[in-house]
């Protein structure tokens, strides 16, 4: 059993389920300018409707009702409330959002909104994204003019999502828009990106001091693949920029020296500014951390390729490392290639506990990939999803036992969507969702996870 106050919900992001990407003046954003574009997302799929969430958002509130969520995390689209990225805000666009809070409240679910899931307009791209200090401006100005009409109905808050994803699989691979392969632009990215979070945390305090604030990154915890020096020294490499680059940041005001370091031949780090790290270490009320599976890593010449390569031809990510291979560590792998480790979880909750200043943690995203079909009984069974969620949720109750101050988890995702460079081929959702007819099917995972709220903890292990 669960704590009885601990949250659960699930969660989706604007851009991957909203569709209606001119709809009531929305702008432009990077990702429909990527999308357009001949060889970037597989199949050549948009997202110009995605699932019609925008359109349909009652239908799938009352999903979430009908699952027993008393939590639903979603984005908000920068585009759609602010068309250029700055000036003027759109009043339909906000009005979208008021509309779907509301409805979340009449239900009794806990509106979680995350500021910045990947859709930075088009017209702050074109003035230089984000390796351009300017933009993390803009998106303070933008955090606070949210916060300012939504903050009297939402009190959990979380800025920019991932921002390792969008800096270097935006900046550096290029398998993500805006689709640059720049690395030494990749590392301003990051450092921007993460001041953004700094200064939206300080617009949105001065407003509301009761507002739940936190930071959301993606965490791997990374072995290497023998204990030779090289592969050691890939792990460290690894660590450094996917985990500690970004926790050591938010948690403690500093960037790990190691990590500088390998980054010192693209860069002196003058984008640094005097007071930077202060401002992005503000005071966090929680921590969020997206987690889906374990690198394994070999710094062996001629290293293996990735086990999740890119849909698409992309440089690497991992700038100033770009030698570390990826291998398979030999475990079971979702239709991602991610490998399924359950085990992982519980050393980065208990690492962060550990290494750093004690601070609320929620699951903000957990889930798995697979190729899920409607049957001849027209139900869809997934009960390779069934076991991962249950295998997670079974290591956060032992992180729990252990002391550790996790307090929710949110299942990724609520629904099948649109999947980012790899389109619609890939399902994540506890809602199955047909592309052609936009019907919603609760899959055996979405069954299974609400008889599992309603218990309130887990009554047998899952098969």
């Amino acid at each position: 059993m669960f704590p009885t106050r601990f949250v659960w919900g699930a969660a989706t992001s604007a851009y991957q389920i909203e569709g209606a990407i001119t709809a009531d003046g929305r702008g432009r954003s990077i990702w429909d300018t990527f999308c357009s574009q001949d060889g970037r997302i597989v199949g050549g799929d948009t997202a110009e409707t995605a699932i019609d969430h925008y359109n349909r958002y009652r239908e799938d509130v009352k999903l979430m009702a009908d699952l027993g969520l008393t939590a639903y995390r979603f984005s908000v689209s920068w585009p759609r409330i602010q068309p250029d990225g700055s000036g003027a805000y759109n009043a339909k666009g906000l009005d979208f959002y008021k509309r779907l809070v509301d409805e979340l409240l009449s239900y009794g679910i806990d509106p979680w909104l995350t500021l910045y899931h990947w859709d930075l307009p088009q017209a702050l791209e074109d003035a230089g994204g984000w390796p351009a200090r300017d933009t993390s401006k803009r998106f303070a100005d933008f955090a606070a003019a949210v916060h300012a009409e939504l903050g009297d109905r939402v009190r959990n808050w979380s800025t920019v999502n991932e921002p390792w994803c969008s800096a270097f699989l935006g900046y550096a691979s290029g398998e993500h828009a805006p689709g640059r392969r720049e690395p030494a632009a990749a590392l301003r990215a990051a450092h921007h990106l993460n001041l953004a979070h700094g200064l939206a945390v300080q617009a949105m305090r001065a407003q509301n001091a009761d507002s739940q604030i936190g930071g959301c990154v993606n965490l791997y915890p990374v072995t290497p693949a023998t204990g030779s020096e090289a592969d050691q020294d890939a792990a460290r490499r690894i660590d450094g920029l996917q985990n500690r680059f970004f926790l050591d940041a938010l948690l403690k005001g500093s960037y790990p020296e190691d990590v500088l370091a390998d980054l010192s031949h693209l860069s002196d780090m003058e984008f640094i500014q005097d007071g930077d790290l202060a401002t992005i270490a503000a005071p966090l009320d929680m921590l969020l951390i997206n987690y889906y599976s374990r690198f394994t890593v070999s710094g062996a010449p001629g290293g293996a390729a990735s086990a999740a390569a890119a849909p698409t031809d992309s440089g690497s990510p991992w700038i100033g490392s770009e030698h570390v291979g990826f291998v398979n560590g030999g475990r079971p792998v979702t239709s991602m290639g991610w490998e399924i480790d359950d085990s992982g979880l519980q050393e980065m909750l208990r690492r962060i506990a550990e290494e750093y200043p004690r601070i609320p943690l929620y699951i903000s995203e957990n889930g798995a990939a697979y190729d899920d079909a409607i049957g001849e009984d027209g139900a869809v069974h997934d009960p390779d999803r069934v076991a991962y969620i249950d295998a997670h949720l079974r290591t956060c109750h032992t992180a729990i036992e252990s002391g550790i101050p996790l307090q929710g988890y949110f299942a990724w995702s609520l629904m099948d969507n649109f999947e980012w460079a790899w389109g619609y081929g890939k399902r994540f959702g506890l809602v199955y969702v047909d592309y052609e007819t936009q019907a919603r099917t609760m899959k055996s995972s979405a069954l299974w996870y609400a008889d599992t709220i309603r218990h309130g903890g887990l009554l047998g292990r899952a098969q």
